[in-house]
């Protein structure tokens, strides 16, 4: 075992890998999305479709509320410079006072490269820790019908306290074939890391020849084959949550967040990890704060499960 802190709990397809290649700076890609949250409001981001949760239901503590008011925006606390997308979550351990938070952007990426730089955080902002509340980024299409075999969804998840097999906190990565909600029957691929991440990271995920390449930071930590590979389009999310088996015996509220600064991706083509914050800067430096020319796809926007 190459990390004592990693632990491998797929096996590995044996697709052939694809060679990285990138778009040298100043030659972005012709389909890309990107944003880097410089909104006052989400009625500027719905503009350039981004939508709210509404529908109740899985994943979290069952009936809680899905609360548009968990997303808002702000000047980045690390840099006065900068503005961020906030995913705000809180519970007091009932459904009532339950709030989870997603927001989704349309429902057409396929293959290609996902990033996206993310702000961790391991304490609640108030109240006691300890809950299993997990923070993500994710691509993720409807369920058709239980063990549907058209299902897709890539997830990068983590939970600063723990859950779903061990007491640290762990970012897992995670790739679906499919799954059942009743009863609980699922067919994936996933491997976590346990490295502490509390602060900025940027989450890399390449699609492409049936194999999915999970980066943290520029290193490469999960890679799943074609048995779990997407089949159909997915909408790019994020989201906030808490694991209702493991959830502290305490009615004090207790809320937590993370931050998003930029979300990037690349239309059928591999960018190599080390050159995806060079071409988002590149748009950056060109007072580029929100562009997308991926095509839409033949399926209706979709924000839930």
């Amino acid at each position: 075992m190459k990390n004592p802190v990693f632990f491998s709990m797929a096996t590995l397809g044996a697709s052939m890998l694809i060679a990285c290649t990138s778009q040298p700076l100043g030659a972005q890609p012709t389909q890309i999305m990107f944003d880097d949250f410089s909104y006052t409001r989400f009625a500027e981001a719905q503009k350039h479709g981004w939508q709210l949760r509404s529908d109740i239901g899985h994943p979290g503590i069952k009936n809680a509320i899905w609360w548009h008011e968990g997303v808002s925006f702000h000047v980045d606390p690390h840099n006065p410079d900068n503005r961020v997308m906030r995913l705000t979550s809180k519970t007091d351990g009932s459904a009532a006072n339950t709030r989870h938070v997603q927001v989704c952007h349309q429902r057409k990426y396929l293959e290609g490269t996902y990033a996206a730089r993310v702000y961790f955080t391991d304490k609640p902002q108030y109240g006691p820790d300890g809950d299993g509340v997990i923070q993500t980024f994710y691509a993720i299409s409807p369920l058709a019908a239980p063990m549907d075999k058209n299902y897709s969804e890539m997830d990068f998840e983590y939970l600063p306290n723990g859950g779903w097999g061990t007491d640290r906190h762990a970012l897992f990565a995670t790739s679906w074939e499919t799954f059942q909600l009743t009863p609980w029957t699922k067919v994936n691929a996933y491997d976590y890391d346990i490295s502490p991440l509390e602060g900025w990271n940027t989450l890399v995920l390449q699609v492409g020849n049936e194999t999915l390449k999970y980066y943290i930071n520029g290193k490469l930590y999960a890679e799943h084959g074609s048995d779990v590979y997407p089949e159909v389009a997915m909408s790019i999310n994020f989201n906030q949550w808490f694991d209702p088996n493991k959830i502290i015996n305490s009615s004090e509220m207790r809320q937590y967040y993370q931050d998003v600064d930029w979300v990037y991706f690349v239309k059928d083509s591999i960018v190599a990890v080390n050159e995806v914050s060079k071409q988002v800067q590149q748009l950056r430096s060109q007072n580029i704060t929100q562009k997308d020319t991926v095509a839409p796809s033949e399926y209706e926007n979709y924000c839930s499960l």
